[in-house]
């Protein structure tokens, strides 16, 4: 069988992302409560619009409300949930009971509670594997996936970030390198997350987390023609957050996510199969996510659609918001029967 052709989108003169609609509402807070643990989730948008659910990156980052303005809100009923651990949910930072099967759980458990038969799913990096693994498992509740710069927890992608990336910022590699303890580069992971545990050094966790930001967005500047340089940490609360955001990165990225590039893949075809369209935008300069990625998708799952942009890893790169906007604007275009 043949997938559909990867198409190369160069970079448009104008519109750099699309015009923010405006909303009937600003997003209304919720949470969910679920063995021991408090989800927060808010939902944005049309009451009686086609329901569409949000899953942030990292694993760890949260949601952003800023997404939001990829929708058009007026016919759309947006759901940003944040992960276990993650943004508003609490315990912060805790990785007692979290695991990708408990996401998915959470996200069923959702659902439910908001009395949605179907909706679509969007997610992005770490966001996207969840989505094909959420789709994969529950398609009969799936209208449609939408994918930015899809993560397919491999062992090569995890290297990748923890070693090779390194070549793209040596100074700020070396001092989460040295945040860490030092040791085997191979260990760098296992390091981080030891100190980052909880009951660990007040002092260690905040130079690991500190050095950790520094290095990624030492990387992910790495591709922009004009790199800004980073901005200081001052707040200690942020400072709190970066912690939690990397204690639960680390703790799903040693365990391989509970996926593996094999189960990401199998279960997006079980989703395909079923008949959910799949949609995966991936940035050619991304540095995180390899941009071969959206070809080992193609090639796992010939129905997918696959656009690849001028474009790094972030959401909010133009071209990226764009595409992601297009797509979701057709695909969640009426509202799903139940």
């Amino acid at each position: 069988m043949t997938h559909r052709p990867i198409r190369s989108t160069p970079p448009p003169a104008t519109r750099i992302l699309p015009d923010p609609p405006a909303s009937p509402a600003a997003p209304a807070a919720h949470r969910l409560r679920r063995d021991g643990q408090s989800i927060a989730f808010a939902v944005a948008g049309a009451a009686h619009g086609h329901p569409v659910v949000v899953l942030h990156g990292g694993p760890g980052s949260g949601s952003q409300a800023g997404i939001l303005r990829l929708f058009d809100l007026t016919r759309v009923r947006v759901v940003l949930i944040d992960q276990r651990g993650a943004g508003a949910s609490a315990p912060r930072g805790g990785t007692r009971h979290n695991s990708t099967a408990r996401l998915i759980g959470d996200l069923e458990a959702v659902r439910h509670q908001l009395g949605i038969a179907r909706w679509g799913v969007v997610g992005g990096s770490w966001g996207a594997a969840l989505a094909l693994a959420y789709a994969g498992t529950h398609p009969e509740r799936v209208t449609g996936v939408v994918l930015r710069g899809l993560f397919l927890t491999s062992p090569r992608e995890v290297r990748r970030l923890f070693i090779t990336s390194r070549t793209r910022a040596p100074r700020e590699w070396r001092r989460m390198h040295s945040a860490a303890g030092g040791g085997q580069p191979e260990r760098l992971l296992s390091c981080c997350a030891r100190r980052l545990r909880r009951g660990a050094s007040a002092a260690r966790q905040r130079a690991v987390a500190l050095a950790w930001h520094a290095y990624e967005d030492a990387v992910l500047a790495s591709v922009q023609t004009r790199r800004s340089p980073a901005r200081a940490i001052r707040s200690e609360k942020t400072v709190g957050r970066l912690i939690d955001k990397y204690r639960i990165q680390a703790h799903y990225l040693q365990h391989g996510c509970w996926l593996g590039e094999r189960s990401v893949l199998a279960l997006a075809r079980r989703a395909a199969q079923a008949g959910v369209p799949l949609f995966a935008v991936h940035g050619i300069h991304d540095p995180v996510c390899p941009a071969g990625n959206a070809a080992r998708l193609a090639r796992a799952v010939p129905e997918v659609k696959i656009e690849r942009v001028q474009a790094g890893h972030l959401a909010g790169d133009p071209a990226l918001a764009r595409s992601v906007a297009r797509a979701a604007a057709a695909m969640f275009a009426t509202v799903p029967c139940t």
